[in-house]
C-alpha cells in the first residue's frame, strides 16, 4: 500500500517502476526499509531490512522517505470508497480492508463478478489488490494473504479442509507466536487440530490477546467465536444511492440527482414510518476521492423538497474534478414519524413542522451551534440556573422553580466585584461603588443565603448572601456578599453585583 500510494498522483514516479526503489524510515540504528517496489524486491530489498544491508545487495537502489500517517489516511479514504461493495467497511492497518458483503453479491451478478468488479476498480486506480470472500473476517484475511487472489469460500464449503493447507501465519498471530508454533513442528492450520486443543491450551494458557493465542484465532477463523470489528454501521439505516452511467460535472445535473435521491429517501422513510434527523450524502468521484456532507435536522422529516433545499447550500463548494460517478444518501439518524396525512396545514401547526423547517434553514445558514434556546437547569447558583440546548429538543426533567425566589430580569454574564460600605460583621449594605459611580442604598431586602453546591465544588467555596437593593435614583440591583467573617475559608468577605432589576 505504501509503494502504491507513493506512485499515485505523480506520473514522473511511474518512470521509476523499473528502477530498484525503496521507502525508508529513520531508526536509531539507521534507515530501515518500509516498502520496496518490484524491481527493489527482485534486487533483494525487503520491508524491515536495514538500508545498509540492501545496498550491499544492490548499490544503485533509490530511496524516498516513507509516510506512515499518510498511508493510514489514505487507507481510511480507501475504506470509505470500498463501501460501494457493502454497507460498511473496516480498516485492517497497515494495508488491509474488511468489507461486509452480506446479501450484496446478487447486486453484482454473483460473488465471482463481485470479485472481478473489485479487481477492476482497483486496477483503474493503479493499486495492486488481493481479495477473497469468506463467511468470517479471519478466513477472508487468511485467503486474501495466503491463497490465490479472488478465492471464494462459501458458507456451505468445508472451511477446515479449505483452510487447512494454509500456513499458521494465516491466523494473524504475532511473529513470536508463529515462531513458537514452527518450532513445535506446526506449520499448517490443519496440523493445529491434530495435536488437540488441550495441548495448545496448556502451551498458551497465559496468552489472553487474540493475536497471541492460536486457539482464539482459530475459533475466530472458523466462526466459533465472534470477532467484533469497527466501525459497525447498522445495516437497517435508510440508504439510497445512484450509480451514474456517465460521470457528472455540472451543478444542474448534480441538483437533479440529489432531488431524485431525496425522493427515494422520502419513499424509503415513509415505508418504515420514520423521519430523518441526520442525513449524510456521499459523492464518489472518478479519481477515487469521496466527499461527504452531513445535515442534522431539528425535527424528523421526510419532505424531499425540504431536504433538497438544505443540501443546496452545502454542495456549493463541491469540486467535481473529472466527474462524480456515484451518489449515496444515508439517514444515519431516523425517528418514528406518523403516517397520518389529513390536513397538511393543520398538521404543520400541530406538529410544529413549519417551525422545524425554519430552524433547519437557520442552522444551515448560521451553523448548528448558533440556533439554541435557554432552558432551566437544576442549580441554585444563579449563573448555573440555565443552559442552552437545540431549539426543539424537549426540556430535561427538573424540579419546578420555587415561587418565592425572586430573580432580577437581567443577569450579568459574570458577576462584577464592587466596593460596599456596610456595618460589620453582617450588616446591611449602605453604599457601594460600581463602574466608578457611587450609589447610596435607600432600601434593602434580604439576605437570601445560597450555600455552595458541595457535590460539584471544593470544600473551601464560600456561601453567598444575596440582597435586593434600591439606590437613591430608584434603580434596583442584585448584589451578594461572598462569605462571612470568620468562616475560616478566606479573609474579609467580597461583594459582587450580579443582576439588574427593572
Amino acid at each position: 500500500m505504501a509503494m502504491d500510494r507513493w506512485r499515485l498522483g505523480a506520473p514522473e514516479r511511474r518512470q521509476l517502476d523499473e528502477t530498484p526503489l525503496v521507502l525508508i524510515a529513520d531508526t536509531a540504528h539507521g534507515p530501515r526499509i518500509e516498502a520496496a517496489n518490484r524491481a527493489g524486491a527482485a534486487a533483494g530489498a525487503r520491508a524491515g531490512m536495514m538500508l545498509a544491508d540492501a545496498r550491499t545487495l544492490c548499490p544503485e537502489i533509490a530511496t524516498a522517505p516513507s509516510d506512515p500517517a499518510g498511508d493510514l489516511a489514505f487507507l481510511e479514504k480507501l475504506a470509505v470508497w470500498a463501501q460501494r461493495w457493502g454497507p460498511w467497511s473496516a480498516m485492517d492497518a497497515p494495508d488491509g480492508l474488511l468489507v461486509d458483503v452480506t446479501a450484496v453479491p446478487h447486486l453484482f451478478g454473483g460473488e465471482e463478478k463481485l470479485v472481478a468488479d473489485v479487481a477492476a476498480a482497483f486496477a483503474r486506480r493503479e493499486l495492486a489488490v488481493r481479495c477473497a470472500i469468506a463467511p468470517t473476517a479471519g478466513a477472508a484475511w487468511a485467503l486474501s494473504h495466503y491463497a490465490a487472489s479472488g478465492t471464494i469460500l462459501g458458507a456451505c464449503d468445508d472451511a477446515e479442509a479449505r483452510l487447512g493447507e494454509l500456513p499458521v501465519a494465516a491466523l494473524r498471530l504475532d511473529q513470536d507466536v508463529v515462531t513458537v508454533l514452527r518450532r513445535l513442528g506446526l506449520k499448517k492450520l490443519g496440523e493445529l487440530t491434530t495435536i488437540g486443543r488441550d495441548a495448545i491450551q496448556r502451551r498458551f494458557r497465559n496468552r489472553k490477546s487474540p493475536a497471541a493465542n492460536p486457539l482464539i484465532r482459530l475459533d475466530q477463523l472458523l466462526g466459533l467465536v465472534p470477532e467484533p470489528l469497527l466501525p459497525v454501521v447498522p445495516q437497517q439505516m435508510p440508504l439510497v444511492q445512484r450509480r451514474l452511467l456517465e460521470p457528472i460535472r455540472h451543478r444542474q445535473l448534480l441538483d437533479q440527482v440529489v432531488s431524485d435521491l431525496a425522493d427515494d429517501m422520502a419513499r424509503e422513510l415513509e415505508g418504515r414510518g420514520e423521519g430523518a434527523r441526520r442525513l449524510e450524502i456521499g459523492l464518489w468521484r472518478v479519481d477515487g476521492e469521496v466527499t461527504v456532507r452531513r445535515l442534522e435536522l431539528a425535527a424528523a422529516t421526510r419532505e424531499a423538497a425540504h431536504i433538497v433545499r438544505l443540501f443546496a447550500s452545502k454542495l456549493d463548494d463541491i469540486d467535481a474534478g473529472f466527474g462524480i460517478e456515484m451518489l449515496r444518501l444515508r439517514a444515519s439518524w431516523a425517528e418514528p414519524l406518523a403516517l397520518d396525512q389529513g390536513d397538511i396545514e393543520a398538521a404543520a401547526e400541530t406538529h410544529g413542522i413549519a417551525l422545524s423547517a425554519l430552524v433547519d434553514r437557520l442552522a444551515v445558514r448560521l451553523g448548528a451551534q448558533a440556533v439554541t434556546r435557554p432552558v432551566p437547569f437544576a442549580s441554585h447558583i444563579p449563573e448555573r440556573a440555565q443552559r442552552w440546548q437545540p431549539p426543539l429538543e424537549p426540556e430535561p426533567a427538573s424540579q419546578g422553580q420555587l415561587a418565592f425566589h425572586k430573580r432580577p430580569l437581567k443577569l450579568l454574564d459574570k458577576a462584577e466585584r464592587i466596593a460596599v460600605l456596610y456595618a460589620t460583621p453582617d450588616g446591611y449594605p449602605q453604599r457601594f461603588r460600581w463602574r466608578g459611580e457611587v450609589h447610596e442604598v435607600n432600601r434593602v431586602e434580604g439576605p437570601e443565603r445560597i450555600a455552595p453546591e458541595w457535590w460539584r465544588e471544593r470544600g473551601a467555596t464560600r456561601l453567598r448572601d444575596y440582597y435586593r437593593i434600591e439606590d437613591q435614583r430608584g434603580r434596583r440591583y442584585w448584589i451578594y456578599r461572598l462569605g462571612i467573617v470568620g468562616d475560616g475559608r478566606g479573609g474579609a468577605p467580597d461583594w459582587y453585583l450580579q443582576g439588574l432589576s427593572a
